[in-house]
């Protein structure tokens, strides 16, 4: 449905703030659901709204590299199956990269149409990362994969229920590919679940105000975001603004492979091209194009103003550029499973790019590393515990940046202690920011954090994936870089091993042994001799810099 009618702008904001209303309490339902500490505990899942055109109009303020896959779904369903093609009480999920439109495969995004008197209204989305799909290590989700055949079931866009009955075929190959079958059948109820309280949620909306309204106040909270985008590009002067960075070596011996941004400003029109970015990768940090939009846009909205709607509007005012074959544009059946890795380094060279355009409004380099473990094995069950760890946050224009948090596309929980070592065999030994891990600067960057999780089953196996193992977190306007992180086996013994690169998999691990985890810090801001001695002072009271970075980098003798 279109149309041309203009709607009053309370009205508009109410039905706005409605769906997006929707799409919390679809989140919220799905955490409450689920099974798994993943999505219940970490909250890695993601809910929206679309349109009967497929464009997003609510998404709840979850993950933005989940906004890509959500998008992707309901964008290879109206291109498949066809707007006249979809039924009501069908529900379609996936979690394939090259053909239904996800990122890497333990995300699987669940859609649902959404009908009003036999009329397409709307879609209905939800993704959650599963903690194990299937794959040559536990947890789906190792980042030295060579083929995304070796990282687990991989699931086109098919109907998880048909006509209002939950497909047990489906759900069979689903559960029958997981070292977890029960926890992936709870999870995946938890997401219908989520996914028809959306579903009807929006079709009340439809009812209650009328489906010509809710179309024509989603069509000017569209232009709204267009046109918010539009003024901030406007205000920017005209130009190429560029910026590169590096991640770390995809395998021993290979070059480590740029990243490189040229964002291109022309009156209220901008673009962004990848034109020399390094070659796909061998193992799994390629980005698809799903993937790479979702990163693009939340850098773009992040510097630009944050306050601009997350939705179709501003999305269809970008073009993006990406060479094929390269790691930002790969070719099947690349390995993508530690996507993220490579759309952090994406989202800091933007940044770094925009800051030459908007210099007062973009922080220095954060951790940027998704520092993804995975410990798995046998205690009374089998188990599978995924975390991903947090660190710095670049230090910004006017403060300092924040320490041990998600930054970026990422934007799961911690997971508490206590829910970690009462759902598993693991105890947790050590918990601390490291000392001098933020850049020194007027603003300092960010601490990383130091996690030691001793192994309390008789056996069990650690894979991960990481960056920032090679190259700091970037200074930023004469500030100092912050530190890289690393994975440690048994620290402080004769057998201490620091484990090579960021990228490990299966790992032996036996009881007692500890595996200590460092995740980057952040990059600071402005000169450190600018930094005010009391601030100096505090952070050596604190033990966020220690005293020889207080003398040696702020030139604090006296701290």
């Amino acid at each position: 449905m279109t149309t041309d009618r203009t709607v009053d702008q309370v009205t508009v904001q109410v039905i706005g703030n409605a769906m997006l209303s929707v799409a919390e309490e679809m989140g919220a339902v799905l955490r409450r659901a689920s099974y798994s500490t993943n999505i219940k505990e970490r909250a890695d899942c993601s809910t929206a709204l679309f349109d009967a055109r497929g464009r997003l109009v609510a998404q709840a303020e979850h993950i933005p590299i989940h906004m890509g896959s959500m998008k992707g779904l309901v964008t290879e369903l109206l291109d498949t199956v066809g707007a006249d093609g979809l039924r009501d009480g069908d529900v379609y999920i996936t979690n394939d990269p090259y053909t239904g439109g996800g990122t890497h495969l333990p995300d699987i995004t669940m859609a649902a149409p959404v009908f009003l008197a036999g009329r397409l209204v709307g879609f209905s989305a939800n993704i959650a990362h599963h903690s194990d799909v299937g794959g040559h290590v536990p947890g789906s989700n190792s980042g030295d994969s060579t083929s995304i055949f070796q990282e687990g079931l991989r699931i086109p866009a098919v109907r998880f229920m048909v006509g209002g009955t939950v497909n047990e075929e489906v759900v069979a190959f689903v559960t029958l590919n997981s070292r977890l079958p029960e926890e992936r059948r709870g999870d995946l109820l938890a997401q219908l679940a989520a996914v028809h309280t959306g579903g009807r949620r929006f079709a009340d909306l439809h009812d209650k105000y009328g489906s010509e309204t809710v179309v024509a106040a989603s069509e000017q909270l569209l232009e709204y975001a267009r046109k918010r985008l539009e003024l901030a590009v406007g205000a920017i002067p005209d130009g190429v603004y560029t910026a590169a960075d590096w991640l770390d070596a995809d395998e021993p011996g290979q070059e480590p492979i740029r990243v490189r941004a040229a964002v291109t400003v022309r009156g209220a029109e901008l673009s962004v091209s990848f034109d020399g970015t390094g070659r796909q990768a061998n193992v799994a940090i390629n980005v698809v194009r799903s993937a790479l939009e979702a990163t693009v846009y939340y850098a773009l909205k992040a510097a630009l103003d944050p306050d601009i709607p997350a939705n179709g509007g501003f999305f269809d005012a970008v073009a993006i550029d990406a060479p094929e074959g390269s790691i930002v544009n790969p070719r099947s059946p690349a390995p993508v499973a530690a996507r993220t890795d490579a759309c952090q380094r994406i989202a800091d060279v933007l940044l770094a790019a925009l800051a030459k355009a908007v210099p007062d409004r973009v922080p220095a380099g954060s951790h940027s590393s998704i520092t993804y473990v995975t410990f798995a094995g046998t205690d009374a069950d089998f188990f599978v515990y995924p975390e991903v760890i947090a660190g710095g946050a670049g230090a910004r224009p006017d403060r300092d940046g924040l320490d041990a948090v998600q930054v970026h596309v990422t934007n799961s929980s911690n997971l508490p202690i206590e829910a970690l070592e009462l759902e598993y065999p693991l105890r947790v030994e050590t918990y601390e920011l490291i000392t001098d891990s933020g850049g020194a600067g007027e603003y300092r960057g960010g601490l990383g954090v130091r996690r030691d999780i001793r192994v309390l089953a008789d056996h069990a196996t650690f894979s991960a994936h990481a960056d920032r193992q090679t190259f700091p977190p970037q200074g930023l306007a004469g500030g100092r870089d912050g530190s890289t992180g690393r994975f440690v086996l048994r620290p402080g013994t004769d057998t201490e091993q620091v484990l090579p690169g960021g990228r490990v998999s299966g790992i032996a691990l036996r009881a007692g042994d500890v595996l200590r985890i460092e995740s980057p810090g952040s990059g600071g801001y402005g000169d450190p001799h600018a930094r005010p001695a009391e601030s100096v002072a505090a952070d050596v009271r604190q033990g966020r810099v220690s005293a020889e970075s207080a003398r040696d980098d702020y030139g604090r003798s006296d701290a």
